[in-house]
């Protein structure tokens, strides 16, 4: 009968334990190990809790070979409760026992529990069981998972003999250094480990792919090869694909799969696709992928996100075209890929096209990329019909990334008390939500919002990073919070031992240059252990303008042509500071160095405005808009109106060597006022005009929209490439400190 029960199927099984019975043969303590074991198959919790209640019945309750059966079948179903309720009663336990019970809860995800139990084992009332190589492997992947270092070392501090000669147990504790951060411990136990299988090697090779360290996992890949035993398997090169930092190495490993059969399999043609496109290699990826003799939907996604990847999106809308299927990765691919480059419009167009088919359910990466397009845009109307989306088909699910993601799609678009209500509501956090909520208050200007933010994180004990501390000096230098942005950026290291990078000396910069203090902002940057970078100098001139001096500028000019920094962003700065003060030969000195020794173009200022969902785009000095007579006919009416309200065009604000009356026409066709004429004109009266602007806007058109919004009395929101503006009845949020 345990022959017959023991090759069969659950059902067959439970009808031949049947008539074992009515037969009259007892069953040993072989066949309830034999029949859960096929009801396993099936995960039909009532046969096994029947059987469960036979046995007890027909007195196997204090049989250990039947008890740990028990508690393996409970726990390989996740029924913990009923596991761990029988691994209680048992009299008596042994090695097997705690090993079912420690393995119950890894499956389930409960790695600290299986922790804790083999604490338990090893130092409870059954201290004297030894732990065997199953249990100790079991265990110490459990702390790989937890990122657990100390539990893992005390794991095996509590092995007789320390780490066990097991292949099996090598890999584990080489997995869990590995994941803990502790890479040097794991290559020297690899190193001392005389006989290493594929498992190992595999495991070395494609953690140091995790972690990014290419040349490491290449290393162990070519002693393998040298060695020659074992060989590299399908793993193995999966994991070197993924590591080769050039295509001369990846066409290495794609002669290697070559030669050695390896190349039919789709994993590997399918790595080779992604390899070539990641390595800019289209031509490559193409050639892998005309030859596959199958092409799954993985396939074809490779290809797609091989062109997408590198902006080719005439090739990729091609593939996509071609595609026989589409999932969505497909469609995710295209969207995010359109967000990357900067396309966000057809962004938003390739999302409403999914919506129109109607045969793709959008998920949480979708949404992710359609609200990261929204927030660029800040195209608040498509802002809050995404979050409206996202709520009425249950996106959201406590997907911390996507609910981050509308946090700042919010904030992008100058709305933070919706961004601060998100954030609010999200039931989990990380480190990148409290950025977020802390980089709304920044965009707004609001530093003492953020610095309570910021404290309220660390007294939950969330470890705050650098893009945090950049978050919080940005903040503190938009509100004039001289004292607590140094303090922060003292305590960046004092407290939390993260070492200041470039980025956080330029926020200091900002923050001492827009104060004013400009002595002591170049005293910092000459005290700075690296060389200042084009942002360095783009805020410590940015500063000079602000304050009007051009003799710091000078300065600041003298030590940059000793340096490298021939960006042409900081040369217009100077550029702008000695036009500011009519000091046009050493204007006319620095376009001349900018001609010769500058390549890039510089940016022409634009501005866009979402009216009845779509988005217009205007840029300075053109008049190819459809309605452009309206324009100009309305610019000609605000001009007047604001001048009669006080408004006296800031002349300084024109960097060429014109008469005031060219000057004049020239501040008038400035983005920004085009976009502001372009809302009075076509939104309803007492709606809000939201312009993003992508430069920063100047002294003329910020004294402009001040005057319009108390004119019209409309708040007008503008969103530069630094800050939010909130114009309401002739002030502003920034209390012109930008």
């Amino acid at each position: 009968y345990n022959r017959l029960i023991r090759g069969g199927s659950s059902a067959d099984a439970i009808s031949w334990y049947s008539r074992m019975l009515l037969d009259g043969v007892a069953p040993d303590r072989y066949t309830f190990p034999y029949l859960l074991s096929a009801c396993s198959k099936t995960s039909n919790p009532i046969d096994g809790a029947q059987l469960h209640a036979s046995a007890v019945k027909l007195g196997f309750r204090r049989d250990v070979f039947v008890a740990n059966s028990f508690v393996f079948y409970y726990g390989d179903l996740g029924d913990l409760e009923r596991a761990r309720k029988v691994f209680d009663e048992m009299p008596e336990k042994n090695v097997v026992s705690w090993t079912s019970l420690i393995s119950s809860y890894t499956k389930s995800d409960r790695h600290r529990e299986a922790v804790s139990a083999f604490v338990e084992m090893t130092e409870g009332n059954d201290a004297g069981i030894e732990p065997n190589e199953i249990t100790t492997a079991t265990v110490i992947s459990a702390c790989a998972k937890l990122r657990d270092l100390d539990s893992g070392e005390r794991v095996l501090n509590s092995v007789a003999g320390g780490i066990p000669d097991s292949p099996a147990v090598a890999n584990a504790v080489a997995n869990m250094y590995m994941r803990c951060g502790a890479a040097e411990k794991a290559r020297k136990l690899f190193d001392e480990t005389p006989e290493r299988d594929a498992i190992l090697y595999n495991t070395m090779i494609s953690n140091y792919v995790k972690l990014g360290e290419a040349d490491e996992a290449l290393e162990i890949l070519r002693g393998m090869i040298r060695s020659g035993r074992p060989r590299p398997d399908r793993v193995t090169l999966l994991a070197a694909i993924a590591a080769a930092p050039e295509a001369r190495i990846g066409m290495e490993f794609h002669g290697y799969a070559s030669r050695n059969g390896l190349l039919p399999h789709p994993g590997i043609s399918n790595a080779l696709v992604d390899m070539y496109g990641r390595l800019n290699r289209p031509d490559l990826a193409h050639k892998v992928f005309d030859q596959m003799p199958i092409r799954t939907r993985v396939s074809w996604n490779s290809l797609l996100s091989c062109h997408a990847r590198n902006g080719d999106f005439a090739s990729a809308t091609e593939v996509f075209s071609q595609m026989p299927q589409r999932n969505i990765v497909s469609w995710n691919t295209m969207i995010s890929s359109l967000v990357q480059h900067g396309f966000f419009p057809e962004a938003i167009g390739m999302f409403r096209k999914v919506q129109r088919e109607g045969t793709i359910t959008p998920d949480e990466t979708t949404m992710v990329s359609v609200a990261s397009a929204c927030g660029h845009m800040g195209a608040l109307g498509s802002a809050k019909w995404v979050y409206r989306y996202v709520e009425k088909n249950g996106i959201i699910r406590r997907n911390v990334r996507l609910e981050t993601a509308l946090v700042d799609m919010f904030a992008r678009c100058g709305e933070t008390q919706l961004a601060l209500e998100v954030f609010r509501r999200m039931p989990e956090r990380d480190v990148s939500a409290w950025t977020a909520a802390i980089g709304a208050m920044a965009k707004e200007g609001n530093g003492e919002a953020a610095v309570a933010i910021f404290r309220e994180m660390i007294e939950q004990k969330f470890p705050p990073d650098a893009v945090v501390f950049s978050a919080l000096l940005t903040a503190c230098s938009h509100s004039g919070l001289v004292k607590q942005g140094m303090n922060a950026f003292r305590d960046m290291k004092k407290i939390y031992g993260l070492t200041p990078k470039i980025i956080h000396y330029g926020c200091v910069v900002d923050l001492l240059g827009r104060a004013g203090l400009l002595s002591e902002a170049l005293d910092f940057i000459s005290d700075m252990p690296m060389e200042p970078n084009a942002a360095i100098w783009r805020a410590f001139l940015a500063a000079c303008r602000i304050h009007k001096n051009e003799e710091m500028a000078t300065t600041a000019a003298e030590r940059m042509a000793k340096s490298d920094s021939e960006e042409v962003e900081v040369q217009i700065l100077l550029s702008n500071i000695y036009a500011s003060v009519g000091k046009w030969d050493d204007v006319a000195k620095v376009r001349k160095h900018m001609k010769r020794n500058c390549t890039k173009k510089t940016i022409p200022g634009s501005s866009s405005i979402e009216v009845n969902g779509a988005v217009h785009e205007f840029t300075t000095d053109d008049d190819s808009h459809q309605e452009n007579e309206l324009l100009n006919s309305m610019l000609r009416e605000m001009y007047s109106r604001v001048s009669d309200a006080g408004y006296f065009p800031d002349l300084n604000s024109v960097l060429h060597d014109v008469d005031e009356d060219e000057k004049q026409c020239l501040l008038s066709k400035h983005s920004e006022k085009v976009a502001i004429a372009f809302g009075l004109l076509c939104s309803c009266k007492g709606v809000a005009i939201r312009v993003v602007k992508n430069l920063r806007i100047c002294s003329d058109c910020h004294s402009f929209a001040k005057t319009v919004s108390k004119v019209y009395r409309r708040e007008i929101v503008i969103r530069d490439n630094n800050r939010f503006h909130f114009f309401r009845q002739g002030s502003c949020s920034c209390n012109d400190y930008w």
